[in-house]
């Protein structure tokens, strides 16, 4: 009987730190193969399979386009790009974003399930918002076995903490005991039979506005009423915290927008008066010094909202 020798791994802010210390305990004669995703700038270069090379002991690089997977390597999703995985091997693709990532670990983990059904377990370590999740959810679906990082032992617990809120979690670990527990987890046989993954399916309702492409952008239903995503046609997917955060991202750069507006038409308001003076034109020189005052007005109520705003990222007063 095969073993559990598929793990995807999935990290974001304060996961270099947290990658380094499991990669590190992994053995040298690891029966699985490791494929890891961390959220990171797609301007950035591919420097964290070199990072982990270093303290590692299996082979560890970036992934490939059409390398094949093998036992007992690590590879890591190259910046802006999703790693998926085939059969026997790994599709590195410029796809649509998910949850306003590339990679994300929701594509990776989901193509896992797909793949690999019960060989898989999926791990989600420190990182803000939900993404991996739902991918966890489908790797439970197909069978796997589900891992977290202890929250309290993460740097940045929300990612763990909202696995652990969206799926039964197998299993729940601190990063100095997480290597040693997917060793023996990848020893276990995994089991014959595997339920199938349910289609997504669309939620008939309000048709929402995708924050990536301004598309529309549908609720999707994937078997759990806990986990409620939406999709775009374009193919961009979103978390509900994800969709909450990225509108809100919008709405200030839309507003601070506004702001750069205002005080433009502010300060050209008021060179069209000067000339308005120029030709002893009064009347009209008052009113453009008007349209001004007011402009500026409200660029500084705007400016002081966006200010006011609170270093949590609360949301702005809804005095707006």
């Amino acid at each position: 009987m095969v073993g559990h020798n598929i793990i995807v791994i999935g990290a974001s802010a304060g996961g270099v730190r947290a990658l380094e210390v499991l990669v590190a305990g992994l053995p040298h004669d690891l029966q699985a193969a490791v494929f890891i995703v961390l959220h990171i700038s797609p301007s950035g270069e591919a420097l964290l399979a070199s990072i982990l090379a270093r303290r590692s002991r299996v082979d560890c690089s970036t992934a490939v386009d059409g390398e094949p997977i093998r036992m007992g390597e690590v590879r890591v999703a190259p910046p802006d790009h999703h790693l998926i995985l085939e059969q026997g091997r790994m599709i590195v693709t410029h796809g649509p974003k998910e949850n306003r990532s590339r990679p994300s670990i929701d594509t990776l983990f989901r193509s896992a399930a797909a793949a690999y059904g019960s060989r898989v377990i999926g791990v989600v370590l420190t990182g803000y918002l939900d993404d991996g999740t739902a991918g966890l959810w489908s790797i439970k679906r197909r069978g796997g076995i589900a891992v977290v990082q202890d929250p309290n032992d993460a740097e940045y617990p929300d990612m763990p903490r909202n696995a652990s809120g969206g799926v039964t979690v197998d299993y729940t670990s601190s990063l100095q005991d997480m290597a040693s527990l997917l060793t023996r987890l990848t020893a276990a046989p995994s089991p014959d039979s595997e339920q199938a993954v349910e289609d997504e399916q669309e939620v008939p309702g309000v048709v929402y506005i995708c924050p990536d492409c301004n598309g529309p952008l549908r609720e999707v239903k994937i078997g759990n009423e806990k986990l409620v995503r939406f999709r775009c046609l374009v193919g961009h997917r979103f978390s509900m915290m994800t969709l909450l955060d990225a509108h809100a991202a919008t709405r200030e750069s839309t507003l601070w927008a506004a702001v750069v507006a205002l005080e433009h038409q502010a300060l050209l308001a008021e060179r069209a008066a000067k000339h308005a003076t120029s030709r002893n034109e009064l009347d009209a020189a008052a009113g453009l010094a008007g349209e001004a005052q007011s402009a500026k007005q409200q660029a500084q109520k705007l400016r002081d909202l966006l200010l006011s705003k609170s270093p949590t990222g609360a949301d702005i007063s809804a005095e707006q």
